[in-house]
Parts: C-alpha cells; sequence; structure tokens
C-alpha cells in the first residue's frame, strides 16, 4: 500500500515547471480590452 505521507515528504517540485510559471506570471500580454483603449486614446491624440 502506497503511504501517501512518505511520498509527500519526498515531493521536490521540478525546477523547470517553476521556471515556466515564474515566465507565464511575469508576460504582461494584452486583452481587447487593453488594444481597444490604446486605439481610442490614439483616435483621441489624432483629433
Amino acid at each position: 500500500m502506497i503511504n501517501f505521507e512518505e511520498e509527500i515528504k519526498k515531493f521536490k517540485p521540478c525546477l523547470e515547471i517553476e521556471d515556466a510559471e515564474q515566465a507565464i506570471y511575469d508576460y504582461n500580454s494584452k486583452d481587447m480590452t487593453d488594444i481597444l483603449s490604446e486605439m481610442v486614446k490614439e483616435i483621441k491624440n489624432d483629433k
């Protein structure tokens, strides 16, 4: 039978996953709201 408590003690997170997770959190992507807001600002500045 598997001793879950022992297995949890042995657990060490994979460094590659932590690096990928940090890169995803650091990535500042624009959504449609951001893009439309920028377009409206540009249109207002042109007038």
